[in-house]
């Protein structure tokens, strides 16, 4: 399976320009870390960032409501540090869920432009 991808992606550098080719090659498959790294890329960078600051906003404060869950001495007290807790970590889960989002967006879209520049190469090769 794997050499059959090998010459269809080189079958594919073949019928394209330099130009094309070397936008190809930047539409490989990313491993984690440079998915991660590629949310800070493009329109969407200042928010990634700006979520990433509240993030860490959230986990300080949650180690706050954490620390004073276990000094408190009543039940009400108890409860209040707790359900602080329990919203900070809902919060920032939601936070990193949507990061994971927009790296699977990513991917996809990576995806689409490999598919669009294989049907655009192979509609060059086909006489209509």
């Amino acid at each position: 399976m794997k050499n059959e991808m090998e010459e269809i992606d080189k079958l594919i550098k073949d019928t394209l320009s330099k130009e094309e080719a070397k936008f190809y090659d930047k539409l490989e498959e990313q491993n984690h870390i440079e998915s991660v790294f590629g949310l800070y890329k493009g329109k969407n960078a200042w928010l990634n960032i700006l979520l990433n600051i509240v993030t860490v906003i959230f986990f300080v404060a949650l180690i706050y409501c954490g620390i004073q869950f276990f000094k408190a001495e009543s039940a009400i007290e108890l409860t209040k540090w707790g359900i602080g807790s329990l919203a900070l970590l809902l919060n920032m889960c939601m936070l990193k869920l949507y990061s994971w989002m927009q790296m699977d967006k990513h991917a996809i879209l990576r995806e689409m432009k490999r598919l669009e520049l294989q049907i655009m190469s192979l509609s060059g090769k086909v006489d209509i």
